[in-house]
């Protein structure tokens, strides 16, 4: 696309000129004019520098305990707000590990990890914490992501990003998680194949809450249930 031309420099002509300074002259002439006036009349005495106090307002204020406060819980430790493992689950690679993904580890779950880093990187990605499990052909993966939001409100942002590319996924249902503004579950009917593998179905959520991002993935070889995806969101949700 061409750059926009600038814009063309118009020159003042004589006429405007002559305008202007006799605009200028005026105006001297009535600032003389005026000093003449201030210097005949008697001085002005000038109000008190002084005023009155301020009264502080009374009322009660109510302080956050620690429990009611999120930031107390979203500035600790995010692995303490991911869900358990159930019992009978199996631990997989990330949750034998410390729970954490620095930005390179999380940019590199994206098709393109290079375009994802830039990406994450201008939106001041500060940490995630992740967890997953399965059982049997049926595994779990859930991940909290948090940005520092000093410029703009990035979590919210990187949930409607993921949201466009959620939607139009082919065979793909979806239905809003409850107590959110933005959660969304979505189940996906085509399944994944690769020679040498079976088909694999998946269903994700996604929401946002604060600055917090949280991102469930539910993959088995039999189609995921809207019931399960969904259980696991609202669980999730409201550990936040």
């Amino acid at each position: 696309m061409p750059e926009r031309p600038e814009a063309p420099v118009h020159r003042r002509g004589r006429t405007a000129a002559l305008i202007a300074s006799a605009a200028a002259l005026g105006v001297v002439a009535g600032v003389c004019t005026g000093y003449l006036v201030q210097a005949d009349r008697p001085p002005t005495k000038l109000p008190s520098l002084s005023q009155p106090a301020v009264r502080q307002a009374h009322g009660d204020v109510a302080v956050l305990t620690a429990a009611q406060d999120r930031r107390v819980k979203t500035d600790g430790d995010l692995r303490k707000l991911l869900l358990q493992r159930p019992r009978a689950a199996r631990a997989t690679a990330f949750t034998d590990s410390d729970g954490w993904m620095d930005l390179a580890d999380y940019a590199g779950a994206f098709d393109n990890p290079a375009q994802a880093f830039g990406r994450q990187l201008g939106d001041d990605f500060r940490r995630a914490a992740v967890t997953s499990w399965h059982i049997g052909t049926y595994s779990v993966e859930i991940r909290l992501v948090q940005y520092r939001e000093e410029v703009k409100l990035a979590a919210s942002q990187h949930v409607e990003d993921q949201q466009y590319w959620s939607e139009r996924r082919p065979d793909t249902d979806s239905r809003a998680v409850p107590g959110t503004g933005d959660g969304m579950v979505w189940v996906h009917h085509r399944p994944d194949t690769e020679p040498g593998y079976l088909p694999m179905y998946q269903a994700e959520a996604l929401a946002s809450r604060g600055d917090l991002v949280m991102e469930i993935w539910v993959t088995d070889t039999r189609p995921v249930p809207e019931k399960k995806i969904m259980d696991l969101a609202k669980r999730q949700v409201s550990r936040l």
